[in-house]
């Protein structure tokens, strides 16, 4: 979890200042855990704290700070006694009011950390954790300590390709787009192939010749290839193993699958960066509708992309 800088930018352009719900610490069985945040505008929201009645009385307390211009309130909440939920724990909400002006000053540093008391001396633990991340590069995750919340600051997404507007590609998009460490680019031959409401974040490009789009994704982009042709599947295949990726997936039998092999083998590439193509995507197991592939497809990414993130972090080790 971590501060989504792009998205913040976007939603204060359309809609001006927000206020920003985070949930700042937890006790206890509580919906959501902590870092979990929601955007709140004069007549809309998203993102989730989750929780329901919690999350109702947050939206709502939310756009009376905005209207009142209260820069920043703490709230400790036991779910049961104060809402009547099941849960049983409790969560403190931090809601800060943000406007353009933060955009520019939280673009030039990769944590957040202030007072949520008015003390602007930050205590020794938290120098330290801010230390730590600075000379080792090792980001904290979002914490409330001693009256200060400390939240890392996500510009860099993790890149997906998704080539194909058809019922899985849209299923895919609407799947991970709501994710805040994701940037999707939407391939597809023509624009009107494209739904008419594209979900906020998600960049479509129309191509033509979707192999050549291929060139111009970042070398650490995740590729999914769905397109409704074969002959365009396997181009687009041909084109990705031509070029630096951090993984790649088609949808298809394991028929469809030994053919490209062959073909792609033919094209000169060799079985281990071939092996590298996984095929079918998503979870069998799961069935084939739409949405069960996204599904199965989202939960693989997120599971490779935690990972990386943990050794980028130190968690893990080689």
């Amino acid at each position: 979890m971590a501060i989504d800088l792009p998205q913040l930018d976007r939603t204060i352009a359309t809609h001006g200042p927000v206020a920003r719900v985070v949930v700042a610490d937890t006790a206890g069985s509580t919906p959501r855990e902590v870092g979990a945040a929601m955007l709140v505008w004069t007549d809309g929201q998203s993102g989730t704290i989750g929780g329901g009645e919690l999350e109702f009385r947050a939206a709502r307390d939310a756009r009376t700070q905005l209207q009142q211009g209260q820069n920043l309130k703490t709230v400790r909440l036991p779910l049961g006694p104060a809402l009547g939920q099941c849960c049983g724990g409790a969560v403190t909400l931090l809601t800060e009011i943000y406007c353009a002006e933060d955009i520019t000053r939280l673009a030039d540093t990769s944590i957040h950390a202030r007072s949520t008391t008015g003390n602007d001396t930050a205590p020794l633990a938290v120098s330290r954790t801010l230390a730590k991340a600075r000379n080792q590069g090792v980001l904290p995750e979002p914490t409330l300590m001693q009256g200060w919340m400390i939240e890392p600051v996500a510009r860099p997404q993790t890149p997906v390709w998704i080539y194909g507007a058809g019922h899985v590609g849209r299923a895919l998009v609407q799947t991970l787009a709501p994710l805040p460490d994701l940037a999707i680019t939407w391939v597809d031959v023509d624009l009107s192939r494209f739904p008419k409401n594209v979900p906020e974040g998600v960049t479509c490009l129309p191509a033509s010749d979707p192999a050549k789009a291929v060139a111009l994704a970042p070398a650490d982009a995740h590729h999914l290839v769905l397109t409704y042709s074969h002959v365009m599947d396997l181009e687009i295949c041909h084109a990705i193993l031509s070029h630096r990726f951090a993984s790649a997936g088609l949808i298809g039998s394991a028929t469809k699958w030994a053919r490209f092999r062959s073909r792609l083998t033919a094209l000169g590439h060799s079985r281990t960066k071939i092996d590298q193509i996984n095929c079918p995507i998503g979870d069998p197991s799961l069935g084939k509708h739409p949405q069960a592939i996204a599904l199965g497809v989202g939960t693989a990414l997120l599971k490779s992309v935690a990972y990386n993130n943990n050794l980028d972090r130190g968690v893990l080790t080689k």
